[in-house]
């Protein structure tokens, strides 16, 4: 029969709020782990910039957009499954442990379950299992058999389902503990009775169960609103119990957590804007796959002419034993048996016969196999090695940031008689470096997999990876290295404020290199016209050193990027033609790139 059920799930304290994260410009979420500490209500603290020279440059604020998704913590879900359920009992005039089986089996979409509900209910009824009356009765009995173990109770002590077929305690409790040990197929247990559908409600699990498997049967009811919803996932990090409820086609994929992990919805990777998911899970598969391994055997080994087990030689002569049980020896180079070998043939650190079969063209095919392995082990190498490392620096900005907030932006404060909230500028431009050291580890990835043959797009990505590397190792050098004399000082210092325009001009100029890098990828480099040729026509030199070695990266070398001039704006500040600063209207060279005002 059905009850009334008071759904008494353990009563949860409902003070998870949905996290206001700010978007950042490419990133479509917030920066990344342990950048925001949240309040009370679970909001991130706004890190606006704060320029105070006016006079040199424009007010600048940190890109906002609509929040695309929410994050749930666990009294958030169980809130959310009370206010279906209550709506669902509300309106189909049932009780509420109807109404949660009735969730349950179409996986929580409160639309679905109306629209089926009032096109057929007694279909809907004989799916889920909701019977309306009793399959058997037993109006005048004292005693009843359990159909399980036959042995015959009193009425008190049995128990049933809807279908009213009797079953005793312990079969009951026994039936029950081994279905939720089972796993979360206990959420739509059906009748012991083979020939019964009748759903076990949540009712009989609180009367029946022991403590530990309720608290298990909790587990999967709460895990179920998350893995049964398409709208929702479980955040990926190890031990984050926090979920993230998305909007569908609202844009970009990426999250934070509340936890501070960010990553992708839609393939729950870590964040990898601008690369696709798809991308991103070839190379993944890659660094993981065991190609690159035979590929170095291939590059770096020849087998043994006998028993064909790779050997290496990295020093000696050419004369080679492989290894017992095989023993045999031979000849490096033509893999000749050592026995016809000998000072006729050059010694043991030349061989006649192969320089002879090699001018003749035996080992042309061999040699090109050989030579192919190689270089796409050196390609290879050379993207991962440049994602790895912009990985490692990205750990490392993370934690110098984590240190700026606990204890340098305090030491700053008291050294140079300023509060805190005018030292944001600092965090900011950490903020940054940790958002752009993500970014550009992903570009590795990206041109890893950008067509050989496409000369004219990766000639002008590397442009602008070059650009917005160079860009970054600046600002990074300043906020690291620069910061430090502020920090040491023994009073407050005359260049502080000098440093807060420097500093903030780098964040900001870093920012822009950043955007055009993203937008680019994005676009799929599209500014790359039908001629092979860059859509940007003047030729222009990179900042700093893009064509030196970085933090993270390679050199670059530079194409062309456009060089028309920009009018003074409205404000009295010009814009610079190369990095976009914008300089008061008196100055000729632009203050962060020390290029002339055309």
């Amino acid at each position: 029969m059905e009850s009334e059920d008071n759904f008494d799930i353990e009563d949860l304290n409902n003070d998870g709020e949905s996290v206001d994260n700010e978007d950042d410009f490419y990133s479509g979420g917030d920066y990344d782990a342990g950048l925001y500490s949240y309040d009370d209500d679970g909001d991130a603290a706004d890190f606006e910039f704060i320029d105070n020279d006016s006079d040199d440059s424009d007010d600048t604020a940190l890109y906002r957009h609509q929040q695309n998704y929410t994050i749930l913590s666990e009294n958030d879900i169980f809130q959310r499954q009370e206010d279906d359920v209550m709506r669902i009992s509300t309106v189909l005039s049932i009780p509420k442990v109807a109404a949660s089986i009735l969730l349950r089996y179409y996986n929580w979409n409160v639309g679905k379950v109306h629209d089926e509900w009032f096109v057929d209910e007694e279909k809907v009824r004989r799916a889920v299992g909701l019977l309306q009356r009793p399959v058997v009765e037993y109006p005048n009995a004292k005693e009843l058999t359990c159909g399980i173990c036959f042995e015959t109770y009193p009425c008190d002590k049995m128990h049933a389902a809807s279908c009213a077929h009797p079953f005793c305690t312990t079969c009951w409790a026994g039936y029950i503990s081994t279905a939720i040990n089972d796993g979360p197929g206990c959420l739509l247990l059906r009748c012991p009775d083979p020939s019964c559908g009748a759903t076990v409600g949540q009712d009989m699990i609180d009367l029946l169960a022991s403590d530990e498997d309720k608290e298990k049967y909790r587990r999967y009811f709460i895990r179920s609103y998350i893995e049964d919803n398409r709208k929702t996932k479980w955040c990926p990090a190890p031990g984050c119990d926090y979920a993230v409820d998305f909007v569908i086609g609202s844009g970009s994929y990426d999250v934070v957590c509340r936890c501070s992990y960010g990553f992708c919805w839609n393939c729950t990777e870590e964040a990898h804007r601008p690369v696709d998911c798809s991308t991103v899970a070839k190379w993944i598969l890659k660094n993981s796959a065991e190609s690159e391994n035979m590929n170095w055997i291939l590059a770096n080994s020849k087998p043994c002419p006998k028993c064909e087990r790779p050997i290496e030689k990295n020093q000696g002569c050419m004369h080679i034993t492989c290894t017992p049980p095989c023993k045999f020896e031979f000849c490096w180079l033509c893999l000749g048996a050592w026995s016809e070998h000998g000072e006729r043939t050059g010694g043991f650190y030349a061989c006649n016969r192969y320089e002879t079969a090699k001018q003749e063209g035996v080992y042309d095919e061999a040699e090109k196999r050989r030579e192919m392995a190689k270089n796409s082990l050196e390609r290879y190498t050379h993207y991962y090695e440049r994602w790895a490392t912009n990985q490692s620096s990205r750990q490392k900005a993370l934690a110098d940031l984590q240190q700026m907030q606990s204890v340098h932006l305090e030491k700053l404060s008291d050294i140079h008689c300023q509060p805190e909230s005018q030292l944001k500028f600092i965090t900011e431009a950490w903020l940054q470096i940790v958002e752009c050291r993500r970014v550009l580890k992903w570009t590795y990835a990206y041109g890893f997999y950008l067509p050989e043959h496409e000369h004219a797009k990766r000639q002008f990505f590397e442009y602008l990876q070059g650009e917005a590397e160079s860009g970054l190792e600046r600002l990074h050098q300043c906020a690291e290295k620069e910061l430090q004399v502020y920090l040491n000082a023994e009073g407050s210092s005359k260049d502080f404020n000098d440093f807060r325009t420097k500093l903030a001009g780098l964040t900001c100029v870093t920012r822009n290199y950043f955007e055009n890098l993203v937008r680019a990828l994005e676009n799929g480099l599209s500014d790359v016209n039908s001629h092979g040729g860059s859509s940007r026509t003047a030729s222009s030199k990179s900042l700093g050193s893009v064509g030196s070695k970085g933090r993270g990266g390679r050199g670059k070398g530079t194409t062309a990027r456009s060089s028309s001039t920009k009018s003074i704006d409205d404000s009295g500040h010009w814009s610079c033609d190369h990095c976009t600063y914008a300089n008061a209207r008196s100055t000729t060279i632009c203050q962060m790139c020390h290029h002339h005002r055309r």
